[in-house]
């Protein structure tokens, strides 16, 4: 599978220094939508998710280009390929919580960026360790909008079939104005990791999972978003959107860092800090 069929769910923000390779043109029939085969999401049902806002120089305005998720009250969990460039500026970045529609007008700012620290900005999300942490400026009050995603046990297993959600805006282009969207949902099941390694072959590395089936993915533009299953009657985030070929295709599910692979490094910055 060459790497120019392999279609990133990001937003490529060359203002931004992002050098995250997306092909330019996803083929025929192939629309740039964010979550495919979803529908709208109810106000409150997604407490966690998040919409991760750009100052894009070029453009002097804020972009909407990725979700998260609130994993602590101070802290968000998104891609590491969300934050582009090799120094990124927190005051470049706001987050957006719970609201249905994207807005910064009452973001929070982020105090703090931590990318994976064997994320490579050369190899990008075919290197794995495609997760970051933005610590927010002050904690965040829960709300019947705004909620925490538990994190698994690191013993937790979810079997191949199982039947997961992912949330997120997928905006269709960088310089678009924001139209205002719903946040989608739709119900995605998770994919034995051999059967991925079928199709996608040896990109697919230990902390990466997948799931989706045709015609129900992740997409542009929900990269850092989480992917959620119920772990013992609870709500608990799996994995964090990444990349794939395309979306919704036959044979080729969305591609999600590993929650479970990184719970020390999560569990150590957000409980090592004051």
């Amino acid at each position: 599978l060459p790497l120019q069929m392999l279609w990133l769910l990001v937003l490529t923000l060359p203002c931004l220094g992002g050098s995250v390779p997306v092909t330019s043109d996803p083929g025929p029939g192939t629309e740039l939508v964010g979550i495919m085969g979803g529908h709208d999401a109810a106000d409150g049902k997604w407490p966690w998710q998040v919409g991760l806002w750009f100052w894009n120089q070029t453009s002097s305005q804020w972009i909407l280009g990725c979700g998260g998720s609130l994993i602590h009250r101070q802290w968000v969990l998104t891609a590491a390929h969300c934050i582009p460039g090799r120094h990124p500026v927190t005051r470049d970045f706001k987050v957006q919580l719970g609201q249905l529609r994207p807005s910064y007008s009452d973001s929070v700012q982020v105090a703090r960026i931590i990318r994976h620290p064997k994320y490579s900005l050369e190899n990008g999300v075919f290197g794995g360790a495609d997760v970051a942490l933005l610590k927010l400026e002050a904690p965040v009050q829960p709300s019947n909008l705004v909620g925490l995603i538990s994190l698994p046990p690191a013993s937790s297993a979810f079997p191949p079939g199982t039947r997961c959600w992912v949330t997120g805006w997928g905006l269709i282009g960088f310089q678009e104005s924001l139209l205002p969207k719903n946040l989608q949902e739709v119900e995605v099941p998770l994919v034995a990791d051999e059967i991925c390694r079928q199709h996608y072959g040896n990109r697919i590395k230990d902390d990466m999972l997948c799931a989706g089936r045709r015609g129900r993915d992740s997409c542009y533009g929900d990269s850092g978003g989480p992917l959620v299953c119920k772990w013992r009657g609870t709500w608990v985030q799996v994995g964090v959107v990444s990349w794939g070929r395309r979306c919704g295709l036959r044979n080729f599910p969305g591609v999600y860092a590993r929650v479970t692979s990184f719970l020390p490094w999560i569990h150590r910055h957000i409980h090592s800090s004051p």
